[in-house]
């Protein structure tokens, strides 16, 4: 081998070295990661246990009178609502993200019985703790089984639901999909680097596309996983799967009674568990182009916006055209 070559393998390999070192480490309530707004602390009991619920507040300049509550997905935290927040805040509405329980900036307990019940009552526990009546509630991917599970609990409050991708659409177990203990569900989770997460994240969140603005929340599931608390941070993390795969709530589409909004990147093929199926049920699996149709059928007064070139993460992925559409949709929902 030439001079030439080993010192371009030496470079390589501290490369290689300097991106090791690289990989970023955060706590286990993702400290050292900021958003762009402050988190306050909601301190509550639940389950026998002090916990604490993490949430960004903020109030806009020129307020129009209306509350919007995000709900984040299973691989999202409140701080990746940031370019939602503020087209919401810019149009005057008053904008609540929680980090729910054993996410992000929030506790992640040693033990918990994970319902998405329970994390709808502690998030209505916060709501009513900052004095707020009527809501609109928007939630994307895990966080839209959550926003129904909401909106059904509580339907006097939930003036609008607005669901951005939220899966759940099927119900998987029905379809073929294998059960994963939570034992299993941990050893998979202990696996997750930035690499892993990039990957996925590129493949269905956005399409096959990449743009540098989305390695910041690579940057922050990635710190999460890799830090001091990952194996608490894995273990909720399989928690939180048993209960997406165990919880339907496709069923009770039906049972809404607010107008609702569904925003729908058809090139997302998100469906849990999906990689452990037969490679048969895998096909059948995720396909948003179809199960967007199908749910707004489904739910009595729906409406449906499709991007027919955007997968998982639509607010992200093109965040002024999907602004556009759900400012004129709330607009629309009456």
């Amino acid at each position: 081998m030439s001079v030439r070559c080993l010192t371009c393998a030496a470079s390589l390999l501290a490369l290689s070295f300097s991106s090791l070192a690289a990989e970023p480490n955060y706590g286990p309530q993702l400290e050292g990661f900021d958003y762009a707004w402050p988190a306050a602390r909601f301190t509550f009991t639940s389950q026998n246990q002090p916990l604490e619920m993490a949430y960004i507040d903020v109030r806009p300049a020129k307020a129009n009178g209306r509350t919007v509550v995000l709900m984040h997905g299973k691989n999202f935290c409140a701080g990746t609502w940031e370019e939602t927040i503020r087209a919401l805040s810019s149009a005057g509405y008053r904008v609540i993200a929680p980090d729910q329980i054993g996410f992000c900036k929030s506790t992640k307990p040693q033990h918990y019985q994970y319902s998405f019940q329970l994390l709808a009552a502690n998030t209505h526990a916060l709501i009513e703790k900052l004095g707020v009546d009527k809501i609109t509630l928007i939630g994307h991917s895990t966080g839209g089984m959550l926003a129904t599970r909401y909106a059904l609990l509580y339907p006097d409050q939930v003036e609008q639901l607005v669901m951005v991708n939220p899966i759940g659409l099927e119900d998987w177990k029905s379809k073929g999909v294998p059960y994963l203990s939570v034992d299993q569900w941990y050893q998979r989770e202990l696996k997750t680097s930035a690499q892993s997460i990039r990957n996925y994240e590129q493949k269905t969140y956005y399409a096959g596309q990449w743009k540098p603005e989305y390695e910041r929340w690579v940057t922050m599931l990635a710190g999460l996983n890799n830090g001091d608390g990952k194996k608490q941070v894995a273990w909720n993390s399989a928690l939180l799967y048993d209960m997406i795969y165990t919880q339907p709530v496709v069923y009770e589409f039906g049972n809404l009674t607010m107008p609702t909004l569904l925003l729908i990147g058809t090139k997302d093929n998100t469906a849990i568990g999906k990689d452990a199926a037969p490679p048969d049920v895998q096909k059948t699996l995720g396909n948003y182009a179809v199960l967007g149709k199908e749910t707004a059928k489904r739910i009595p007064h729906a409406t449906l916006v499709e991007f027919d070139d955007m997968g998982h993460a639509p607010q992200i992925q093109d965040p002024v055209r999907f602004h556009n559409a759900l400012l004129e949709g709330l607009r629309a929902l009456k």
